[in-house]
Order: structure tokens, then sequence, then C-alpha cells
């Protein structure tokens, strides 16, 4: 079974690395292109719709996966389920790469994808198992809104780290990476044949997207790979231990975490959560004086630290997983305070450290003044 995740990974590879060009050649014939301004790091038009080319050599590569390895292993209803969503997604993202679509035509477009896979294909969150406690079967009534809720939540992180050189593609790639290992562990074929040709997608498009890179993914990209990761999740993770809730936001920590401080940040300075700023985390980290593809290996670090806790604590014991749970946010909210990445002046946990840290110097030296 692991040949066939390899072949399906290669296979997706090479569609990618064979539709990329041909899809930066007609982004530049339509003009289909971002233009730089004053929230953007590039200076060039560079040509968008690269989630074109990831997506029709997904699919591409899924169809033919079904067709040698046999579409009775898999769930069938997740496979149509995430190429109908996926289709209503990336064309909702072509179409505002070209015509910058408002934002409640795009929410409307992202609501659409996810009720047709959790109404339509009945992919939907059905058990909540809570640390320390036990597993709550969901009513109709509240799983499908937070499963809606989910997918359309994650659609919109992937989209807003969306702004460096590779950053979307290796962020995604690194969340799936983790998810197709977790798959194999929890012997579920579907999540990891999937999770497979999805990486390859994204890794094949990652020759032409890496900084400096030759086209960017564009709305089209990022809604899908966020689309695809909320609903892999959903499928991975819906059956799984007390650690269930946890995981799959450990995995996708980085977009999320930058999704949260984003809207934090829009609502303390009193402005819509839907207006773009230039304060997320890797703006911040440019701020501070890293360079553009050192800024991009920093936030891959940072998420491939979260897929190993994720790893790990599926394994774990409950008490240890909330442990480290409150260890890592108290380091995101510390780490987030430094940058600025919320706000400039307003640093809570870090002046009631600083306080800490000089009561404890007056203690320190009163005792050896004794």
């Amino acid at each position: 079974m692991e040949l066939t995740y390899v072949l399906g990974f290669l296979l997706a590879l090479l569609f990618t690395v064979i539709l990329t060009p041909l899809v930066k050649r007609f982004a530049l014939y339509a003009g289909v292109v971002d233009k730089p301004n004053h929230r953007k790091v590039h200076t060039t038009q560079m040509p968008r719709l690269g989630g074109v080319a990831i997506y029709l050599a997904f699919a591409g590569a899924l169809l033919i996966s079904g067709l040698w390895g046999g579409f009775s292993q898999w769930q069938s209803n997740a496979v149509y389920g995430l190429l109908a969503g996926g289709t209503i997604i990336v064309l909702i993202g072509a179409l505002d790469d070209k015509f910058e679509l408002s934002a409640k035509v795009k929410f409307a477009g992202q609501l659409a994808a996810a009720a047709v896979v959790v109404i339509g294909f009945d992919l939907k969150v059905q058990f909540l198992n809570i640390p320390f406690g036990s597993a709550y079967n969901l009513e109709d009534w509240i799983s499908i809104p937070l499963t809606i809720f989910w997918i359309v939540g994650v659609t919109n992180a992937i989209n807003l780290i969306d702004g460096l050189d590779g950053l979307a593609a290796g962020v995604s790639g690194i969340a799936t990476a983790t998810m197709l290992a977790l798959a194999i562990m929890m012997g579920n074929v579907t999540v990891a044949m999937i999770s497979a040709l999805l990486l390859g997608g994204i890794i094949g498009f990652l020759f032409f997207n890496f900084h400096p890179a030759k086209i960017f993914m564009g709305d089209s990209g990022a809604l899908f790979l966020g689309f695809a990761l909320a609903t892999l999740s959903i499928l991975g993770f819906k059956q799984a231990t007390v650690v269930s809730l946890v995981v799959p936001i450990l995995i996708l920590g980085v977009p999320l975490s930058d999704t949260f401080f984003a809207i934090v940040r829009r609502v303390l300075n009193k402005t819509s959560i839907a207006t773009p700023d230039k304060s997320h985390l890797h703006h911040c980290l440019l701020q501070v004086g890293f360079s553009h593809r050192q800024t991009v290996l920093i936030i891959y670090g940072m998420s491939f630290v979260f897929a190993v806790c994720a790893v790990v604590l599926s394994q774990w014991f409950q008490w240890l997983t909330v442990l480290i749970v409150i260890f890592v946010l108290l380091l995101m909210e510390v780490a987030a305070e430094a940058i600025g990445i919320i706000s400039r002046g307003k640093k809570p946990v870090l002046h009631f450290l600083r306080k800490l840290q000089v009561k404890t110097a007056k203690l320190l030296g009163l005792r050896t003044l004794k």
C-alpha cells in the first residue's frame, strides 16, 4: 500500500510540473496577473492562477489512482465531495484572481463549497472528543454548522498567509505531510492517499513558486489548499482519540494562529476583520530585518514544530497533551507580542514577565545582601 502512496505522489508531482508552465502562459495571455501595491512585497507583475495547475494535477492523479487502486478501498463520498467542493472553490478563486471579487461574493462561494461537502456528501464532524472527558455524539444541528465553520475558517487561514513566495505552499505541504503520516499510522487509506496526491501537487508547484517565484498560486490555489486541508482534517480525525480536538488545530497552527491574531488586532484597532493590513506574521518578520527567504524558512520551521507536536500528542497521555498545548500557546503569545503582530504598544504578557523578572531580581538581591 505504501508503494501506491509513493506512485500517487510522483504522479501528482509530474502532472503539476507539466501543467504549471502551461497555466503560467495562459495567465499572462489572459492578463491574470498580481499587481504590486502598498501591502505586497513583490515589485513587478506576476502571473497568478497557479492553483489551477495544482488542482488539475491533483484531480487527474486522484482519478487515475482510483482506477488502478480501486475506489472501493476509499470512502467514495470523500473523494467525490472533495472534487465537487474543490471545483467550486477553485472557480471562485480563479474568478477572484482575474476580477478581484468582493469579500461577500468570495465568502458566499466558500459557504457553497463547504455546504456541498457537508450536506451533499455527508462529510461532517460526528464526534467531539474532549480531553479528560467522553466522546459526544453531535446532532446535525450542531455538527453541520460547526463543520462548515471549520472548513471556511481554515480555507481563509491559508489564504491570509499567502503573502510571500512559497509561503502558503510550503506551510500547506508540511501540514499535508503531517496528515499523511498520521493517516498511515491510523490505517486511514482514504486520507493517506488523498494527502499523498495533494503533497505531490504542492511540491511540484514549489519548484516554480519558491523565492524567487515564477508564478503565484493566487486565490485559486490558496483557497483550494485551505479547503482540501480542512476536509482532510475532518476525514482523518473525526473519530480519532481524545486529542482529536487538538491535533488538527496543531497541524494548522501557523495559519490558524496568524488568522486569530489578525482578528484580535483588527478588533483592537476598531477596523473590520475583513480589512487587509500589513501586520501578518510574515510582514512582522520582514520588518524585524529578516530577508524574504529567511522569513519563509522561519515560518516553515514553526510549522514543522507544530507538526511534530501534533504527531507526538496523538500518541501521548491526556495530561501531557494539556501541558504541552498550554506551553505552546504561551510561547505563541510571547512571540506574537515580541514582533508586534497584535499591537505595537499593547503587550500584556511581556509586561507581566518583565515585572516578574524585576521582582525576582529584587528578591534575589535582598537575599544576596543578607
